[in-house]
C-alpha cells in the first residue's frame, strides 16, 4: 500500500480513528474522509482537528458515494466489523483494515514488483527513471543485480522498484507489492521448475498477498497472463498493443493511458514491439504512482536502453554489432530477431534451460537471417531444430570466441551481427554480463 496514491475513509474518530486520520494526512494521503455517528465535545474536537489537516467529513446520506472513490476503509476498534458502512465497503470491493494493521503496513516500504519471462530489467529501469524524474526517492533492486537488503536503509519514503524472478518467488510468504506487473509468460527455467505449470504457478505468487488497496498490471495480449485476472484480488490495470484497454495501450502510433496520448512510438529511442510493451507497463505503473504525463514523455524520449539488452555496441566497416547477451530464452531471441531490420548474422547458443528450439528456427527462416553461427552445449539440439525448419545456412563452432570471429568474417557492408544466444551462459561464463563483455572485447569495443 502506498499512502500517497490512496483515498481513505476512517470509520469512527475516537482515539484510534483520530490517530489514524492524523497519520494518513501527515504522510500525504491522496484524500481522507471520515464518518462518525457519535456526538459530544470530544468528537467535535476530533472533527475540527481532522478538517484542519485537510480531511473531509462524510454524512450518512453521502457515505455510499464516498465509498465509490475509497481505496481503504480504516475501521476503529470500537466499530463492529459488521457495521453497515463496513458491509457496504466490502460489497464494493474496498480494502478494510484496522488501525493496528495500518500501523503495521507503515513499516513496509512501497514496492513496485515486476516479473515475467522477458523485459523485466528494461521495465524496472524505466519505471525507476520515471519516478526519479518526477522527484521520488526510488531504488531499482532485486534480480536486476542489486539485492533488496542492500538498499533497505534508504529511507521510509523510498519506492523500491523490484525485479522479481521465478527463483525468488519460490520462497516468498508475506511479500506484498503496492503494484505488481506481470509482463509475459513463455517457457523458461524448466530445468529447475520441471514443468510449465509449475513455472506459471510461481509467477502468480507475485500478487498472492495483494488486496483491494493494491494494483496488478497484467498483459491483456498474453493469454496466460490475462487468465490471472480471476485470481487477482488487487485492482487490475491492463496493457495491450492490440486493442484499447482500461490501462495503457498502443493506438494509431501512440502509447496511450486512459484517454491520453502519452508519447509517439516514433519518439522512443529504442524500437521493437517488445520494447513498446515494456514502455506501456512503465507508463501504467508511473501513472498509478501519480507521475505527470509530460514528465513520463520527456523521460521516455531520453531512455537509451540497458546494457546487454539489444545494445548496439559498434558499427565497423558498415556492419552493425548488437549485443543481446541478456537473451537467455527463445522468446527473447525471437523478439530480437524480429526487431532487427535487414540481413543479419545470428549467433546462438549456451547452456540449456529445458526449452525446444523449433519455434526459434521458424522465426529464423522468416526473418532475413543470412547465416546462423551455433556454439555452446545447446548447439546439437539447435542444429536438429534448424534442420527440421529447413534452415541450411548454419555453422557450428567449438567455442564462443570463434563464433564471434566467424560472424565478423561472414558479415558484409549493411549487415547486422546479432548476438542473441537464447540460452543461459553458465556453460562457459559466470553470467550474461561476463558473456556480454567478452562479446564486446572480441568485436573490439573499448571498455
Amino acid at each position: 500500500m502506498y499512502i500517497k496514491t490512496q483515498t481513505f475513509l476512517v470509520l469512527g474518530i475516537s482515539r484510534s480513528g483520530l490517530s489514524a486520520a492524523k497519520y494518513l494526512l501527515g504522510n500525504g494521503a491522496k484524500a481522507l474522509f471520515f464518518y462518525e455517528e457519535a456526538a459530544g465535545e470530544k468528537i467535535e474536537k476530533a472533527k475540527e482537528e481532522i478538517i484542519s489537516l485537510g480531511g473531509k467529513e462524510t454524512g450518512k446520506d453521502d457515505v455510499e458515494e464516498t465509498l465509490g472513490v475509497t481505496d481503504v476503509l480504516v475501521i476503529s476498534p470500537g466499530v463492529a466489523i459488521n457495521h453497515p458502512v463496513a458491509v457496504a465497503a466490502r460489497n464494493k470491493g474496498v480494502k478494510i483494515m484496522g488501525e493496528l494493521e495500518l500501523a503495521y503496513r507503515a513499516f513496509i516500504p512501497p514496492v513496485i514488483a515486476v516479473t515475467g519471462t522477458n523485459g523485466k530489467t528494461t521495465t524496472v529501469t524505466v519505471i525507476n527513471d520515471l519516478l526519479k524524474a518526477a522527484g521520488y526517492s526510488s531504488q531499482a533492486v532485486g534480480n536486476i543485480g542489486i539485492p533488496f537488503t542492500e538498499k533497505i536503509g534508504s529511507g521510509k519514503d523510498t519506492v523500491f522498484v523490484t525485479e522479481v524472478s521465478s527463483f525468488q518467488l519460490e520462497s516468498v510468504s508475506s511479500f506484498t507489492p503496492h503494484i505488481s506487473c506481470v509482463l509475459n509468460i513463455s517457457p523458461d527455467h524448466l530445468e529447475r521448475h520441471y514443468s510449465m505449470e509449475n513455472y506459471v504457478f510461481l509467477k502468480k505468487r507475485i500478487f498472492m498477498n495483494q488486496r483491494e488497496s493494491e494494483y496488478a498490471i497484467l498483459n491483456f495480449d498474453d493469454p496466460t497472463v490475462r487468465g490471472f485476472f480471476t485470481e487477482v484480488k488487487a485492482k487490475v490495470s491492463w496493457v495491450s498493443v492490440k486493442e484499447k484497454v482500461d490501462g495503457a495501450y498502443f493506438s494509431d502510433g501512440y502509447l496511450c493511458y486512459g484517454e491520453e496520448k502519452v508519447i509517439s512510438a516514433d519518439d522512443l529511442p529504442i524500437g521493437g514491439e517488445h520494447n513498446v510493451y515494456d514502455m506501456l507497463f512503465s507508463i501504467a505503473a508511473a501513472k498509478l504512482m501519480g507521475v505527470k504525463t509530460s514528465d513520463i514523455a520527456e523521460t521516455l524520449k531520453n531512455f537509451k536502453g540497458v546494457p546487454f539488452r539489444m545494445q548496439t555496441v559498434a558499427v565497423k566497416d558498415g556492419v552493425t554489432y548488437v549485443n543481446d547477451s541478456k537473451s537467455t530464452n527463445t522468446a527473447s531471441a525471437i523478439n530480437a530477431i524480429k526487431s532487427v531490420k535487414g540481413e543479419k548474422i545470428l549467433i546462438l547458443g549456451g547452456s540449456e534451460k529445458g526449452e525446444t528450439y523449433d519455434k526459434l528456427f521458424g522465426t529464423v527462416k522468416e526473418n532475413a537471417v543470412k547465416r546462423v553461427v551455433l556454439t555452446g552445449k545447446s548447439a546439437r539440439n539447435m542444429l536438429y531444430s534448424a534442420d527440421k525448419a529447413g534452415v541450411e545456412d548454419v555453422t557450428v563452432v567449438p567455442d564462443f570466441d570463434t563464433a564471434i570471429k566467424v560472424a565478423k568474417l561472414l558479415a558484409q557492408d549493411g549487415d547486422t551481427v546479432l548476438f542473441s544466444p537464447a540460452c543461459a551462459s553458465f556453460d562457459r561464463f559466470s553470467g550474461f554480463v561476463e558473456r556480454g563483455n567478452r562479446f564486446n572485447e572480441i568485436v573490439g569495443v573499448s571498455p
